[in-house]
């Protein structure tokens, strides 16, 4: 099998290739699965036989910037012509306690191979886009669109827990919905929950907003209820709303924090580490989506964008489809722009003041922003 993809043949990838001409090289993970797929390849990854110091001494000779962004576990970030590719040793680990591995490096490319997670992530493609699937099982469960680990499921959990979630994150970005989760990697997934403790929350909050970007991330997450992962994560959350909800919203774009606050659980953002931009957000729809805001106020208060995910929301609790209307009417509200002043008030100062423009901006929202300017002063 070949792989045909513009980036095959980048002019900096063209470079780093050049650059290690005297080692073996290889295209590695997902820009390999991607590309077979037909989807976006935003990274480029690389395995070689050349060692860390190697990758180094081969991008300097050539006039290519080496930055040692994982020299431990032997990667390597060259960039070329302003694109930057992560050229990695081929490794087999030593060592490994949930988290972190300790590698020896390798020049076997089986070997790289099997310390993998899934099957479909170990491919390679040589420069000219010939595929190489040393285990064997990769390009048949690309084909068929399954989610399988690399031999023993519980043992690849144990070498890194984070692997739970990315099972269930994997599935809902590449699997046929059809197929159904791989029986023996759910029961490896329930029994090593207790592992998921282990994980920095910024390992585990990455993961799961990934997986809530996908274009259905429900069947995944239900699976993940079933199995006592989700609660693990988050107690109290449940997928009920969330599966109701990608229904309703196929009007807006895949969002991460409105499928978030539609699994609720008690503080949320307490068991995760959100931006403070991201944990506002889940605070507001969470308080929003129960209330009976109008649309036009949504929109002028906090925006088209979050008016329409509290909207979505709400549709959702409800199980009814988002109102074309509402979506309108909150884009009007955002555009709007309260037309009285404090120099329109000349008479009043101090909280006085303060709390006249405020009746008066509530009056004129309520009025769905018609009252003009001389109606609210008179």
């Amino acid at each position: 099998m070949r792989l045909q993809a513009d980036w095959l043949t980048h002019p900096g990838t063209d470079a780093v290739f050049d650059a290690l001409c005297d080692h073996n090289a290889w295209f590695v993970g997902g820009c390999v699965r991607n590309g077979l797929l037909g989807q976006p390849v935003d990274d480029i990854d690389i395995a070689t036989d050349a060692t860390p110091d190697q990758v180094i001494a081969a991008a300097d000779a050539a006039g290519l910037r080496a930055v040692p962004t994982g020299l431990d576990h032997g990667t390597i970030t060259v960039v070329a012509h302003n694109k930057p590719h992560e050229v990695t040793t081929l490794r087999a680990d030593l060592e490994t306690d949930g988290r972190h591995a300790t590698v020896a490096f390798s020049t076997d490319i089986a070997n790289d191979a099997a310390r993998r997670d899934f099957t479909i992530n170990a491919l390679y493609a040589t420069r000219n886009g010939e595929v190489l699937d040393p285990n064997g099982e990769g390009l048949t469960d690309l084909s068929a669109r399954r989610v399988r680990f690399i031999g023993d499921p519980a043992q690849r959990i144990i070498e890194d827990y984070l692997r739970i979630l990315r099972f269930f994150r994997f599935h809902a970005w590449y699997a046929d919905p059809s197929n159904g989760l791989d029986a023996e990697a759910l029961a490896a997934c329930a029994t090593h929950i207790d592992g998921l403790e282990r994980l920095a929350k910024e390992r585990i909050t990455s993961e799961l907003l990934k997986l809530l970007r996908s274009p259905d991330p429900a069947p995944a997450v239900a699976a993940m209820e079933q199995t006592g992962v989700l609660p693990a994560l988050l107690p109290g959350a449940q997928s009920k709303l969330l599966t109701v909800l990608t229904g309703v919203e196929d009007c807006l774009a895949p969002d991460a924090i409105r499928r978030l606050a539609a699994l609720g659980g008690s503080d949320t953002a307490d068991h995760l580490r959100l931006s403070r931009t991201d944990a506002k957000r889940l605070a507001l729809y969470g308080a929003e989506m129960g209330l009976t805001t109008k649309p036009g106020a949504l929109g002028y208060w906090h925006g088209a964008n979050a008016a329409n995910d509290i909207l979505a929301l709400r549709a959702a609790l409800f199980e009814q489809p988002m109102n074309p209307k509402d979506r309108d009417a909150a884009e009007t509200g955002s555009a709007a722009e309260f037309p009285v002043r404090a120099a329109d008030l000349p008479d009043l100062e101090g909280p006085t003041l303060g709390q006249r423009l405020k009746e008066l901006e509530q009056r004129w929202i309520d009025s769905d922003f018609t009252l003009t300017k001389q109606a609210l002063l008179r």
